[in-house]
């Protein structure tokens, strides 16, 4: 039978991921997720992949507040109100209208560039690319769908081809599938977990951003696990692992959940 074995989420763009053992699925995939985001004084997007130190930060969402940890330092980030001011952000291409958050400067300090915190308040409707949306779904700031999904065989298969096992924490999933073959998750089209459903419309193409150590943010100096995905996960699309979803039912999932391919 086929389960879910893993849930994680993201409030931060880059930042470490928060385990969780239930979440609420709505139309922007798991709530909370990568609604928050660093970016540019000019509202280009930040990421891992030019400063891999993000992996590094800890983001977790406490009632109204980001909270924000980088070893014993922490900052408290008030959510912003639609009252206050907004700011132009691209994400991929996409322009959107986000609001601005207050740090103090305390991202800035700590990765070395001068930054921004911005926030997807829910009137903020950044929409699907149209060549893979199946009405008009939209996502967050998420690099282009609202979920991820990845089986536990897939990585797997992957280290058994490692020298040094990499950990599912490399490819920042939202939702993890046991009790399938690898790679079984390509050939899905419609799954329901829980009480939401999801369309599997796009494998995840791969980037450098795979090849920063989670824990400590370092590059890895020999390219893997990208360099040996390369090689046998390649396609015209680029080095495909893991399958981007699209939320056709908004539900709730949680650990052990039942995972039924509808299609």
């Amino acid at each position: 039978m086929i389960r879910l074995s893993q849930i994680h989420a993201y409030p931060l763009k880059s930042a470490g991921g928060v385990d969780c053992t239930q979440a609420d699925i709505g139309a922007r995939g798991i709530i909370g997720d990568r609604r928050w985001m660093v970016v540019t004084p000019d509202g280009a997007f930040l990421t891992g992949r030019t400063l891999p130190g993000m992996v590094r930060l800890q983001a977790r969402v406490v009632g109204d507040d980001l909270v924000l940890t980088l070893g014993s330092e922490r900052c408290v980030v008030s959510t912003p109100t639609l009252s206050e001011p907004r700011m132009t952000v691209t994400v991929w291409g996409d322009a959107v209208s986000a609001l601005v958050a207050t740090d103090g400067g305390w991202l800035a300090a700590r990765l070395g560039v001068a930054c921004r915190l911005v926030y997807m308040d829910d009137t903020l409707r950044r929409p699907v690319d149209p060549d893979y949306a199946l009405s008009d779904d939209i996502t967050s700031f998420a690099d282009g769908f609202p979920a991820l999904l990845i089986s536990e065989a897939s990585l797997a298969d992957l280290n058994s081809r490692l020298r040094e096992p990499v950990t599912m924490a490399h490819f920042r999933p939202n939702l993890v599938a046991s009790g399938c073959a690898a790679f079984a998750e390509d050939g899905w089209q419609q799954i329901r977990i829980g009480t939401a459903e999801f369309a599997l419309v796009k494998p995840c193409s791969r980037c450098i951003f795979t090849t920063v150590d989670p824990q400590t943010g370092a590059l890895t100096p020999d390219g893997e696990p990208l360099a040996t995905l390369a090689r046998y996960r390649r396609s015209a699309g680029g080095v495909m692992f893991g399958q981007n979803l699209l939320v056709t039912r908004p539900g709730h999932v949680g650990i052990n959940d039942t995972i039924t391919v509808l299609r």
